[in-house]
């Protein structure tokens, strides 16, 4: 199975094009203001109507609200919902947009339980659980957690970078790997070499 690759935290035109260019899947664009990763709704319309056409427009939501979903919906063709906070199945649904859940991992995570809850969910993404961060925390986590049954898509994520997604991918046997700071150059900044490494690795894992 040929892994897909995601990735997230674009804020840039020149870092769009350099993913695409380098074969990614799906890009994700950050609607979460504490981020520093973070699109104003006009900013991501702007990004996403650059995309060309198979690469899939990932939104990245953390506890929004339905109005403020709704109006990004409205400004921006986004293909699938990202959802990183408390959000409910339902919360999680409301919107008609296909969505994935992102479950933080440590070893009192009950994935087995997620993927029953969050059955409506098109995959889990997975990344680390550090305090009081909701995600992108650049941190790895023991890939020896996920449950070889778990019976949704795995998207892998957790600090990732070009040197152990080959490992991660072949130990992990995800659906997708999904990765922003380790292919940057400083906070919210694409390193354009680190992208094609990070995508050509992974595939070539597959």
């Amino acid at each position: 199975m040929a892994v897909r690759v995601k990735i997230c935290g674009i804020t840039r035109l020149q870092d769009l094009h350099a993913a695409c260019d380098a074969g990614a899947d799906a890009l994700g664009f950050v609607f979460y203001e504490k981020s520093p990763r973070h699109l104003t709704i006009a900013a991501a319309a702007a990004l996403v109507r650059e995309l060309p056409p198979f690469v899939q427009s990932v939104g990245l939501f953390v506890n929004a609200g339905a109005a403020f979903i709704e109006s990004v919906l409205q400004a921006v063709p986004l293909d699938l919902l990202q959802f990183h906070g408390d959000e409910t199945p339902a919360e999680c649904a409301r919107h008609g947009r296909p969505w994935i859940k992102a479950v933080r991992v440590n070893r009192d995570t009950d994935l087995l339980k997620y993927a029953a809850d969050f059955g409506a969910a098109r995959g889990l993404l997975l990344d680390a659980f550090l305090p009081g961060v909701p995600g992108g925390t650049g941190e790895r986590f023991d890939w020896g957690l996920i449950p070889p049954d778990l019976p949704r898509p795995v998207i892998l994520s957790g600090g990732l970078t070009p040197d152990n997604v080959i490992e991660a991918v072949q130990r992990v046997r995800p659906w997708a790997v999904d990765v922003s700071s380790g292919v940057e150059a400083s906070k919210g900044i694409k390193d354009a070499h680190k992208i094609a490494r990070f995508i050509a690795n992974a595939k070539a894992a597959s």
